[in-house]
């Protein structure tokens, strides 16, 4: 979440304001990080339940992409937007939240192609361009920037008989309601005996 936020220029001082669509575990992070950053966040979701937690985390603002109610009190305010959404969706949806010269970054890997219409592109001169995992020095950034900000992600550690239920809470109804990764303990598993066979 740090690379793209470095490489279209949130880090450069200048107040933005930062759309991140999708509340999960990196969306959650995106928002600690352009907050410390000290922009405005527009925290993206599908889910008018993902509001509090977006908030909590640091969110200036909501929008419930499904309501086009919230997306026109949304219109054009983003400068640049984090896409974390891997599940295959529409781009359209996004890109009237993006501001002139606006871009909106993909980071979740959707594997259908995506159609996008290109008046807004044209109109306003937006952009749709990916990221991908920065190099040692933009993670050894990261890391100080999470240093003097306590920014840490919310983390579950669960052993390896829990791993259908910590999917479930994945995917199931509310989709990672709570922003959590859940992290295996290996020791603990290898000592469960009533999970790994001796």
């Amino acid at each position: 979440m740090y690379e793209p936020l470095k490489v279209w220029g949130a880090c450069e001082g200048k107040k933005m304001t930062i759309g991140i669509v999708g509340i999960g575990g990196l969306g959650t992070m995106g928002i600690k990080l352009a907050k410390a950053l000290g922009h405005d966040v527009l925290a993206i979701s599908t889910s008018a339940n993902k509001e509090a937690l977006a908030k909590e985390k640091g969110a200036t603002h909501f929008c419930v992409s499904t309501d086009p109610d919230s997306l026109k009190a949304h219109f054009m305010t983003c400068d640049l937007i984090l896409n974390t959404i891997s599940a295959n969706h529409d781009i359209n949806v996004y890109m009237g939240l993006l501001a002139k010269l606006g871009t909106i970054v993909q980071l979740g890997l959707a594997v259908a192609p995506h159609t996008v219409s290109q008046i807004p592109i044209m109109m306003h001169r937006k952009s749709i361009s990916g990221s991908h995992i920065g190099g040692i020095k933009n993670t050894e950034e990261c890391l100080e920037l999470c240093a003097k900000h306590n920014i840490l992600p919310d983390c579950q550690t669960i052993t390896a008989s829990q791993i259908d239920w910590a999917w479930d809470q994945l995917v199931g109804e509310g989709g990672n309601k709570d922003g959590v990764r859940y992290v295996i303990d290996v020791k603990k598993s290898l000592e469960d005996s009533s999970f790994m066979p001796k």
